[in-house]
């Protein structure tokens, strides 16, 4: 039959056991791109919920064009992960090169963010900006990065590994996310929307 020759049976075998959490957490770059990473998601998820409230009650927008705009950051996102990832496929998977320019613009879009005028058109496409530096770099983390680390000579080859250090990456940065959920209504209520 057409199917005859196909196995299921994987191709080869992930002989390398799993390793510790604590020697996943000491191999070079996982501390720094995990903390960088729990920043980053405690902006996105801040994003993510709290900016069309932010758009209905501080622009005073209906919540059907609160919600609307606050798409284009997530749009934003998605454009700034494919771009980062060609070109930081292009530069020989030197992702660090191209995640640090993008933060560094991500600051400024922020700060253009928080002057923009209360028009709709610039406030769309301000949080496009901002996705495509914030939410790009946070999609390259959490994924290509984490591939990249768990690529380290004293686990290539390792699934288990690279799951592990996926998972500290990951889990990092929902614990930034959570903690960000909390922050975000203190900031509001201490400092108002400004």
């Amino acid at each position: 039959s057409l199917f005859h020759d196909c196995r299921l049976t994987p191709r080869h075998t992930d002989d390398k056991k799993a390793i510790s959490f604590f020697r996943a957490v000491l191999l070079p770059g996982v501390i720094p791109y995990s903390l960088a990473y729990a920043c980053l998601k405690l902006v996105n998820y801040a994003f993510f919920f709290w900016l069309p409230f932010y758009l209905s009650n501080a622009l005073n927008w209906d919540d059907s064009v609160a919600d609307d705009i606050s798409t284009f950051y997530d749009v934003g996102g998605i454009v700034g992960g494919i771009v980062g990832g060609v070109i930081s496929d292009r530069l020989n998977r030197r992702r660090g090169i191209v995640v640090t320019p993008m933060l560094i613009l991500g600051f400024g879009s922020l700060y253009l963010y928080t002057n923009s005028p209360r028009n709709k058109v610039v406030n769309s496409v301000l949080l496009g900006v901002a996705g495509f530096f914030i939410g790009g770099p946070a999609n390259l983390i959490s994924a290509a990065i984490s591939a990249d680390l768990g690529q380290n000579p004293t686990i290539r080859g390792s699934h288990r590994a690279l799951a592990t250090v996926t998972g500290i990456v990951d889990g990092t940065g929902s614990v930034g996310a959570a903690f960000g959920q909390y922050l975000v209504p203190l900031i509001q209520l201490r400092w108002d929307w400004h």
